[in-house]
């Protein structure tokens, strides 16, 4: 695993609550930030945090709306001091295309893709005006670079984070802000542990190269890559970590 000194550094997590949000959150403190775990639900938060300052971390909750610009712009007054931001809140309705509701896919793209956008613009303007830069993290997914069935709206979602993601970095560079896309393929937590033991899900993994799903461990080099110094002269990339998924044959 790369070994990312990010102490003193102040890093926001959105979606944290829980799943791939809980996890970067803890793999960032290990790494010595100081972070902020930002989700609607405050108790959920709360509760996160404090597991993390009792494994000696530094963590403090904030209620955070992504897809409501106020709520983003009094979380982030709070922590004017944010140079890490891993923009992972996001959600997903499956349903057949034809059968999507219009309320459902607008809040999927208000989620995923406005939310991305509202939380990267409050951050970045803070990093411009301090002139230290920083780094964003935007947490797309392999169903942005190739779709999967009943996903409409999530992988339109996540393709327009990509392009997102090279947009904001193309305009950011010149403020030493760097702004990449980690792209996960199918990781192993307790929500979809059960589909997978199904057989359609068994049929899904078998079509993984390496045959296994991803550890959320797994996740930790990749993220740190981006969110550090250790990836000082990357941005605008599309780092997928799929165990080969992307490459399977058609």
């Amino acid at each position: 695993m790369i070994v990312a000194d990010l102490a003193g550094k102040r890093a926001l997590v959105t979606g944290a609550s829980g799943g791939l949000g809980l996890h970067f959150a803890q793999v960032l403190a290990k790494q010595g930030a100081h972070v902020v775990l930002g989700a609607r639900r405050i108790d959920a938060v709360n509760d996160a945090a404090e597991a993390i300052r009792a494994a000696g971390g530094d963590a403090k909750a904030v209620a955070l709306d992504v897809t409501d610009g106020a709520s983003v712009a009094r979380a982030l007054e709070k922590f004017p001091d944010v140079s890490i931001v891993v923009n992972n809140a996001g959600i997903a309705t499956p349903a057949a295309a034809i059968d999507l509701d219009e309320a459902e896919f607008d809040r999927v793209i208000d989620t995923n893709l406005k939310g991305v956008l509202l939380v990267a613009q409050a951050s970045a303007r803070r990093m411009r005006d301090r002139g230290e830069g920083g780094s964003i993290v935007n947490i797309a997914s392999i169903t942005g670079l190739r779709v999967a069935g009943q996903l409409a709206a999530y992988a339109t979602s996540k393709a327009a984070v990509i392009q997102l993601t090279k947009a904001l970095a193309l305009e950011w560079a010149r403020y030493g802000i760097r702004v990449n896309a980690l792209c996960p393929g199918y990781i192993e937590t307790p929500l979809n542990s059960e589909f997978f033991a199904t057989e359609p899900g068994r049929a899904l993994v078998k079509r993984i190269p390496q045959r296994r799903l991803g550890r959320l461990e797994e996740l930790d080099g990749p993220l740190l890559l981006l969110a550090s110094d250790a990836g000082s002269y990357m941005t605008g990339t599309t780092l997928v970590a799929d165990g080969g998924h992307l490459v399977s044959s058609l």
